[in-house]
């Protein structure tokens, strides 16, 4: 199990905790259950990369205590 840490800077930081082998489209359903968001509407990003809901988290070397960027589309 690993800890992401996903802030929006607008005040709302959400700690989540899965697995490597979970896809971004997962933690997107997990961020949206703690957020009350709907998980179509969120869009992670590091730096200028946008992570797409397919690919897990262990093939963008996501790793424990790691902070994305949580933006809303």
């Amino acid at each position: 199990m690993i800890e992401v840490v996903c802030n929006d800077r607008l005040g709302k930081k959400v700690r989540v905790k899965c697995t490597t082998d979970d896809t971004i489209g997962d933690l997107k359903k997990l961020i949206a259950a703690q957020t009350g968001t709907r998980c179509d509407k969120i869009v992670l990003k590091k730096w200028y990369t946008i992570f797409k809901d397919h690919v897990s988290l262990g093939d963008y070397e996501i790793h424990d205590g790691m902070n994305l960027e949580l933006y809303y589309q």
